[in-house]
């Protein structure tokens, strides 16, 4: 082939991109990839679009925009209010709904939204220029009051601020400038900003204002949908929010240029998986979450068809600290040197598309945090010297419980991998079967019903969101070091400093107290319609920038 029909061919393929972005993106199959439109990216702009081409993409636009996009959701959310909850559902539809000062790009990058920029000189004090015209749902301009007195609920309802925000301050200093005065300086506080777990929405002060014990009364955001209805155990239904103001920037992550394609989102609550796989199917759902593993070859194989592999979690092997056999730091080394997580995540997620071996507790795909610090106390596989460390233990036949559910299948998986090796080794190890929510209620409240139990650690921005190292969940770590290493993570001047100082918690946490295996990491599997176009992910689904044809 030569050169000059190359370049041509070349030319046509970047055209076709350009007008896939003009609709809304592209959605590859099996992506591995946590933003499903990177691997679209080009470092070159060609500038020989011609008008004609121009008017044909505006023509593709107008004729896929409306309709309405059906989602299939495997667990309804507690709440839409953002910054009272951890759930991923509550996350993935609320914001539709609610924006936040900053967020993050595909690469988990804070990247500004509701805020022009920020100016700080100590990573103490944040200046936050607002932007402006900027409407609430109810019609209402966005001030430097709704701000203030959003940030400040934020402040008292998440989990996730840790110790940068004790003592923080946010003051209007005009209608479009918002000051954080922080009492230690943090270089995570951008990142803390602009997490998309529990995240810091926006809205009317006379809302916040309002909201009692249970939430606000209305959800009233920013974003590109409005809140219609929630019929409870049914659906919750979006509409598209006319006066919505896009950035211009191109759409990156949660980031960037959003546009409501779709005139309607409704979000079907179908916990059951062949529910949703046969609604997909038929049509009934353009989108589903939660399908099945083994159901991967079925849809990847029907041109009808398009799955999205997401990074999403981190399996993990949950030790009880407060009470039993797992309090002894040999059992938990003993256990830990036992395990062969080959097999564990081969049980759990049964093709190698599905997961990744990895030591780190952050996620890999995030990469200031990635650390290989421990490694060499990951997977070790090693019955015998997990038989020594027994016996110095002084193991004696006790019972050993290990609590999982049957209500995911991955989970139950590794719990029975696990009993299975532990038997091995000669433990007298139980496996105990509860639904998810009894399980839940038992991991926080009956702390003599296991020895460790089988969950996953979903992906967050930086190292004191990670459940794994609180001090309150599953009975707490409380360990003094590990508290102390946080805080000056959180209280680091520079990233650098931060990214050391995690290392030098990882380590201690895999050498020298094991409040968890981590046994790798794994793909969230979402399948549609290949009548949708434009999905793409960032700490799940994005659902703005999405067309749905006949």
């Amino acid at each position: 082939m030569n050169r000059i029909f190359k370049n041509v061919l070349l030319l046509f393929a970047l055209l076709g991109l350009l007008v896939l972005v003009a609709c809304g993106g592209d959605s590859d199959d099996a992506s591995t990839s946590d933003d499903t439109s990177s691997d679209t990216e080009t470092e070159t702009e060609t500038e020989t679009e011609t008008e004609s081409e121009e008017e044909e993409s505006d023509e593709t636009d107008e004729a896929a925009a409306g309709g309405t996009l059906k989602i299939a959701m495997d667990a309804a959310p507690p709440t839409l209010d953002q910054p009272a909850s951890t759930a991923v559902a509550a996350r993935d539809t609320s914001r539709l709904i609610f924006e936040t000062l900053y967020t993050t790009n595909s690469k988990h990058e804070a990247v500004p939204m509701l805020a022009e920029g920020v100016e700080t000189d100590d990573n103490k004090t944040f200046v936050f220029k607002l932007r402006e015209g900027i409407k609430f749902h109810n019609g209402e301009e966005m001030t430097a009051d709704d701000v203030v007195a959003s940030m400040e609920r934020w402040l008292e309802l998440s989990t996730i601020t840790g110790n940068i925000f004790d003592g923080a301050t946010w003051t209007a200093e005009d209608d479009h400038t918002v000051v954080l005065e922080l009492v230690e300086p943090s270089s995570l506080t951008l990142d803390t900003i602009a997490s998309a777990k529990q995240a810091a929405a926006i809205m009317p002060k006379d809302i916040v204002e309002s909201a009692g014990a249970d939430g606000p009364d209305e959800y009233i955001g920013t974003g590109p949908y409005k809140f219609v209805e929630w019929v409870q155990d049914q659906y919750i239904h979006f509409t598209k929010y006319d006066d919505y103001q896009a950035l211009d920037e191109a759409a990156d992550g949660l980031g960037g240029k959003k546009e409501a394609l779709v005139d309607d989102i409704y979000f079907y609550l179908v916990p059951d998986t062949s529910t949703r796989v046969a609604g997909l199917q038929t049509g009934e759902y353009d989108f589903a979450y939660g399908i099945s593993y083994d159901n991967y070859d079925q849809f990847v194989n029907n041109p009808d068809f398009e799955v999205i592999l997401t990074p999403s979690a981190n399996e993990i092997i949950g030790f009880n600290q407060v009470e039993g056999i797992s309090t002894d730091f040999k059992i938990r080394q003993a256990v830990n040197m036992a395990v062969d997580n080959d097999e564990i995540m081969m049980a759990a997620f049964p093709n190698k598309d599905f997961y990744w071996l990895d030591s780190g507790y952050m996620d890999m795909h995030i990469e200031n945090w990635a650390s290989t610090a421990g490694s060499e106390y990951y997977n070790q596989n090693d019955p015998e010297g997990a038989k020594k460390l027994l016996e110095e233990a002084g193991y004696d036949g006790e019972e050993f419980k290990i609590m999982t559910t049957r209500d995911y299948d991955h989970h139950y998986n590794v719990g029975v991998v696990l009993h299975d090796q532990l038997t091995q080794i000669g433990m007298n190890a139980e496996l105990v079967v509860y639904d998810w929510p009894t399980m839940l209620d038992k991991r926080e409240n009956d702390f003599s019903a296991w020895d460790v139990f089988i969950t996953s650690s979903s992906t967050v921005s930086t190292p004191p969101q990670l459940l794994a190292l609180s001090p309150t969940w599953a009975g707490g770590v409380n360990d003094d070091h590990v508290q102390d290493l946080m805080e000056q993570i959180e209280k680091a001047p520079t990233i650098e400093e931060a990214q050391d100082l995690w290392d030098e918690l990882q380590l201690y946490a895999w050498e020298e107290l094991l409040p968890v295996i981590n046994t790798g990491g794994y793909h969230s599997l979402y399948g549609h319609s290949t009548k949708v176009s434009g999905i793409t992910t960032t700490s799940g689904p994005i659902f703005w920038n999405v067309t749905v044809s006949e």
